[in-house]
Formats: structure tokens, C-alpha cells, sequence
């Protein structure tokens, strides 16, 4: 039944990265990986805020935070293509996109996980 809970989450947060990639990428046409940038940076969000919600809130069904955590956002955020568009920056000769690309998901993604965790916990 877990497996399920997953899979469905799962397909949501894939459609939602999706429809958020398509919407990002046409009007971007730069070097820069905006709206993988943008995914994971909300994802990381998303979570904070969702993970500090549910620590105030105890009586939040496990299977819930299963299908929300591991299913949704863990299909939504896209750390693979992260990956795989940070190494093609720098197989093209763009060493710098690549390490603002780097440096960037790593600090706002910290610092949008902190932010969500604070609303949270405000709410």
C-alpha cells in the first residue's frame, strides 16, 4: 500500500515539475537551467514548510507525509537533471553558469528549506 501512496504522489509532483518546466523554459531561452533551478529551490521549500507544519500538527496520518514527502516532492524536485544540466554547462565551456548554478541551488535551496520551516512554524 506504501508503494501506491508513492506512486501517486509521485505523479502529481512529476506533472506539477512538468507543467512548471515547460512554463519556465519557453520564455528562458538562456544558458542558465531556470527552471530546474526554480523546482528545486521550491521543492526545498515546499518541504520545510510541509515537514514543519506536520511536527506541530501530530495527529497528520503517516501515510500522508508519505505521500506528500517521498511521493510528491520527491518527484517534483529534479536533482538528477541538476546534475546532468550543471556537468553540460561545464562540458560546453560555461565553468561559470555552471558554479553559479552550483552554489546557487545549494544556498537559496538551504535557505528556501530554512524559510518554509519558519512559516510553518509561524502558522
Amino acid at each position: 500500500m506504501e508503494t501506491l501512496i508513492v506512486g501517486l504522489g509521485g505523479f502529481f509532483g512529476a506533472i506539477t515539475r512538468y507543467l512548471i518546466s515547460n512554463f519556465l523554459s519557453k520564455p528562458n531561452q538562456s544558458a542558465f537551467p531556470l527552471s530546474t533551478f526554480f523546482v528545486n529551490v521550491s521543492g526545498c521549500f515546499i518541504l520545510g514548510l510541509f515537514l514543519s507544519l506536520t511536527t506541530k500538527t501530530p495527529h497528520i496520518d503517516p501515510k500522508l507525509k508519505l505521500l506528500f514527502t517521498v511521493g510528491f516532492v520527491g518527484s517534483y524536485t529534479t536533482f538528477s537533471t541538476f546534475g546532468y544540466e550543471t556537468a553540460t554547462l561545464i562540458k560546453n565551456g560555461k565553468l561559470i553558469f555552471a558554479i553559479v548554478n552550483v552554489a546557487a541551488s545549494v544556498l537559496v535551496g538551504i535557505v528556501s528549506f530554512l524559510g518554509g520551516t519558519i512559516l510553518g512554524q509561524i502558522f
